[in-house]
């Protein structure tokens, strides 16, 4: 495969050789590898190559190495491969991610041939970030948004993210002792972000490490589209928040955050000239907001029943919808 590769690489390239080549990441659970390669007389000096091969036998960090694992991990890669073929050229710099120079499949292996996110200037990954670097990912997910407003979803995920509730059974049964409550609740939290009137793409997996910064957080670039399908936009805007910020930020931030989000999706909207019914997009997605959050929490829960991100304002939140769906049900 590593000589298909090289001359994949100078077929799109032009590129005389490679000098060399720079593990950037393990892909999760073994099922590949992420590569910089280094090229020397060709159309750029670098490139990064994201190559999946699933291993002979699975591991996975927290022991969900089932079949279903290992089959939504296929899908996933699929997926990804379907968005850059097939929607990410819609994508300008107000969303930006990186050019796709070539794909090819062969079973489950998938070579991709990506534009070098870090030579384009975007070079920066934050673990934390400030107010400014907090704007332009929540300005990013808003653009990216309105660009595939009432877009179809063929060929990716029906309903977008990784914690999706259909495809997260094994989580679903853990969370039936975790959390009795939450657990009865799942399908109605499900039914309701399904069934949002707007619905758009999301990312899936918009967390402040799949975001490039560049060095002075003004603009970012986002990576890691294995998730990405239909959905309402304010799942992303959830999960990225809960990603970068601890449960008093989370609290203490919420509502400007949230504000600002959407100044920049009608913005976006205006600017792509979509005609949409703004205010009712806006009331709908902000009351789906504790809704969206209590899904991946309900995911968080199954998944992982000590994870750190599992804290007090999480549960209130959860509390709330949750009691809420209790209460129609009465009636």
């Amino acid at each position: 495969m590593e000589k298909f590769i090289e001359a994949l690489i100078f077929k799109h390239t032009n590129a005389n050789a490679i000098v060399g080549i720079d593990l950037i990441q393990e892909l999760w659970s073994g099922y590949g590898s992420i590569k910089r390669y280094h090229l020397e007389g060709g159309d750029v000096a670098t490139l990064v190559v994201k190559q999946v091969a699933p291993p002979s036998v699975t591991a996975h960090p927290r022991g969900w190495n089932t079949g279903q694992s290992h089959q939504r991990k296929l899908r996933s890669y699929a997926v990804e491969t379907a968005w850059y073929r097939d929607y990410a050229s819609r994508c300008d710099e107000r969303c930006k991610l990186p050019n796709c120079l070539a794909l090819m499949t062969e079973g489950d292996e998938v070579v991709m041939l990506l534009e070098d996110l870090d030579a384009a200037g975007y070079s920066a990954r934050r673990s934390k970030v400030g107010e400014r670097g907090l704007q332009s990912c929540l300005s990013w997910l808003a653009n990216f948004h309105a660009t595939y407003l009432g877009s179809s979803a063929q060929g990716l995920w029906k309903i977008g993210t990784y914690w999706h509730l259909d495809t997260r059974p094994d989580e679903l049964k853990v969370l039936q002792k975790e959390d009795p409550q939450l657990w009865r609740a799942s399908a109605v939290i499900d039914q309701q972000l399904n069934s949002a009137r707007f619905q758009t793409l999301v990312h899936g997996d918009a967390k402040l490490a799949n975001f490039c910064f560049l060095d002075n957080e003004a603009l970012v670039a986002a990576v890691d589209f294995q998730y990405v399908g239909a959905g309402c936009g304010i799942k992303d805007v959830a999960y990225f928040i809960g990603s970068c910020l601890d449960e008093s930020a989370c609290e203490a931030n919420e509502s400007r955050l949230l504000d600002f989000y959407f100044e920049s999706l009608e913005k976006a909207l205006a600017e792509q000239q979509q005609s949409v019914d703004f205010k009712a997009l806006e009331a709908e997605w902000r009351a789906l907001y504790p809704v969206a959050w209590t899904d991946f929490h309900r995911f968080l829960k199954g998944w992982s029943p000590g994870h750190w991100k599992i804290n007090s304002y999480s549960e209130r939140l959860a509390k709330e919808v949750v009691t809420k769906i209790e209460q129609e049900r009465t009636f």
